[in-house]
């Protein structure tokens, strides 16, 4: 099923984490571990645990296809210091032999043209989703494959309460605050957040923007040569803006502070919280834990100010990559992973452990017909010219790092929404100089 995005044209830049452990897999020559004949690989990946599950899934099916391969796993937090982790054991020449990692804007900057091995000389290469493949692209050359669907910054939802109250989707802002305020008077907690995992902050402000581009179809190119800020646009201001209305209405779960995803996953599928804004990359994981989530909880897209032009928000799979200290014969084994999860093959392993994020980009990939609810509804938005657009990290190389702390901040009534977007402003600088962009 390919993905076709929205009005915001091609990608450039993106987010969440899949996994692999353990396996074994192709007659390569030797390794230092394993058996005469064998080459032994590691691979660094997420921790979460549909990553775990998706990894071993992966692992089994590669090594039926490739029996003189093993493939070994390390994990990683996500969020801020994953990305630390990342950029260290690249810049020390201590990375795994294949890495998972974000695409788009976070991609740039681990510099690829330097720590990574180019694969755009692989056969599979045409039949991945050009929207991934340029989001993976330094300078004419591309460096992963994805690893599973595409996914929506949306609003996962509690049906259940949903038709109790007898609440419609929102497709504006204004009808998704009338609707928390009927939920937060019948005793549950309207919009769930868990800021104990700062990453998941974010989605006020990165779900946003398909609602940015519909009102400014030009700020991804004028945000990359700085003629654009969050803080004095006010389509992009107000991410932030809602971040901090939600806030100050009462409108979160008590432990929104403290709280992390798996307890903010477990409220909304249990109705103990109506709302929960975030990637549509954590489903598995809830239903995982909460079987009943899997037809309970739906999805919709972060409603703006105009109900004509509501859309989702999308982000493309993770990559994984072969960084430039992998050689020989272990490169070789290296690219025949990548080719496996490049495939049909690799996208049933995926699904044989969970259900998908959303289309995914290899063609010849299908959807199976047994998704969650919240996945299916993602379709019409996809199906829609117009109704979708890719985040603006696809879009533009300039990502700051401190984003997640920032919309803690603003989420937590500690900063206000401008002085918010000023700073992450602010922060974004540092990175735009440091990719050498025009402007900055």
């Amino acid at each position: 099923m390919r993905f076709r995005p929205g009005t915001t044209g091609p990608a450039v830049v993106a987010v969440c984490t899949l996994a692999l452990t353990a396996c074994s897999a192709g007659s390569l020559g030797s390794s230092d571990e394993g058996g005469a004949g064998s080459v032994t690989l590691t691979y660094l990946t997420g921790n979460q645990e549909q990553d775990i599950k998706e990894a071993e899934q992966l692992s089994k099916d590669f090594t039926a296809k490739n029996p003189d391969i093993t493939v070994k796993v390390e994990s990683r937090p996500g969020g801020t210091e994953g990305d630390n982790i990342v950029k260290t054991r690249l810049s020390t020449g201590d990375m795994t032999d294949v890495f998972l990692y974000n695409t788009g804007s976070l991609f740039q900057a681990i510099a690829p043209q330097k720590n990574l091995v180019p694969i755009s000389d692989q056969p599979y290469i045409g039949d991945l989703d050009e929207n991934f493949t340029k989001t993976v692209t330094a300078g004419d050359q591309v460096y992963g494959v994805p690893s599973g669907g595409f996914m929506g910054g949306a609003v996962l939802y509690n049906i259940p309460i949903y038709s109790k109250l007898g609440l419609k989707v929102p497709r504006t802002w204004a009808e998704f605050m009338a609707n928390n305020a009927k939920i937060k008077a019948s005793g549950v907690a309207p919009v769930v957040q868990t800021y104990g995992e700062t990453w998941t902050s974010q989605l006020f402000v990165l779900g946003d923007f398909h609602n940015v581009a519909a009102a400014e179809p030009d700020f991804a190119d004028r945000y990359t040569k700085n003629q654009a800020k969050y803080a004095t646009s006010p389509a992009a201001l107000k991410g932030f803006e809602h971040t901090q209305q939600v806030h100050d209405a009462g409108y979160q779960n008590k432990d929104f502070a403290s709280a992390k995803l798996p307890d903010g996953l477990r409220q909304l599928a249990q109705g103990k919280g109506a709302h929960y804004p975030i990637l549509t990359g954590v489903v598995n994981d809830m239903i995982a834990t909460n079987p009943n989530a899997a037809k309970d909880v739906g999805l919709f897209a972060l409603p703006g100010d105009d109900a004509s032009k509501n859309g989702l928000t999308v982000w493309t799979p993770a990559g994984i990559y072969i960084p430039s200290t992998t050689t020989g014969d272990k490169l070789e084994a290296a690219k025949k992973f990548l080719a496996f999860v490049a495939s049909p093959d690799g996208c049933k392993a995926l699904a044989a452990v969970g259900s998908p994020t959303g289309p995914y980009a290899v063609n010849g990939c299908e959807l199976p017909s047994d998704v969650p609810r919240s996945i299916k509804d993602m379709q019409p938005y996809l199906d829609k010219d117009g109704g979708s657009s890719l985040a603006l990290e696809f879009l533009s190389p300039v990502k700051g790092p401190s984003l997640e702390q920032i919309t803690v901040e603003v989420g937590s009534g500690i900063r206000k929404a401008k002085d918010g977007a000023a700073r992450y402003d602010d922060d974004v600088k540092k990175q735009a100089q440091q990719l050498g962009l025009a402007g900055w």
